[in-house]
């Protein structure tokens, strides 16, 4: 990760490929879920051109959020936060140091890889619940090297609706989010030559935070 924008109450953007670039990208995007206190704040946009890297025995660990074995990454955050980058060599097996009070995710980025001793598919999330100290990673089928993402954090404690590219606390907000879209009244996106993404509609049940 090395962009970080706070969408605070609401951001536009545009996802393509650099000029000069093949159109297909392999990455991986986030989007964290502001607090209460902050959620309704201006939107902002920071880059960070370099990301601690911790080589920790065979493995690497680059620090996209918060902090590991003293290096601190640059991302500002709103609430206790994790974000690792683990590449393991593969026949070997990592053990990364994980914070109790933490819930994780893991998410394979580069094919299977086992997490915690179950098999993870491509395209596929791991949830590891609090009172872990560490977790496990490990190459699966004989490649030459895995590649993982791990996220954590205190668990959220609020309650969380999504549809479709919105994230509030009601049904009510999804739905004048969604006007506000096909309306127009959210920024431009300057330098995106096509026109914006059709909103769908909505569906025909309440929506229910979860």
């Amino acid at each position: 990760m090395r962009d970080t924008p706070p969408a605070g109450r609401g951001v536009a953007h545009s996802e393509e490929s650099a000029a000069g670039r093949p159109p297909l990208l392999h990455g991986l995007q986030l989007w964290i879920a502001l607090p209460e206190a902050e959620r309704h704040g201006e939107p902002r946009f920071a880059h960070h051109a370099d990301l601690p890297v911790v080589r920790d025995g065979t493995a690497s660990v680059t620090v996209a959020i918060g902090e590991y074995a003293g290096e601190r990454s640059q991302a500002e955050v709103f609430s206790p936060l994790a974000g690792y980058e683990v590449a393991v060599p593969g026949g070997d097996d990592f053990v990364l140091p994980v914070r109790e009070d933490f819930e994780y995710g893991v998410v394979a980025a580069d094919g299977s890889a086992v997490v915690g001793g179950a098999l993870i598919a491509p395209g596929l999330f791991a949830h590891l619940p609090v009172g872990l100290r560490e977790i496990r990673l490990s190459p699966a089928g004989g490649r030459r090297l895995a590649r993982f993402f791990v996220i954590g954090g205190v668990p959220f404690g609020e309650r969380l609706l999504m549809w479709w590219n919105f994230v509030a606390r009601s049904a009510e907000e999804i739905t004048g989010a969604r006007e506000d879209w096909v309306a127009g009244r959210f920024p431009e996106v300057h330098g995106y030559p096509g026109p914006p993404l059709a909103a769908p509609p909505l569906p025909p049940v309440p929506l229910k935070p979860r």
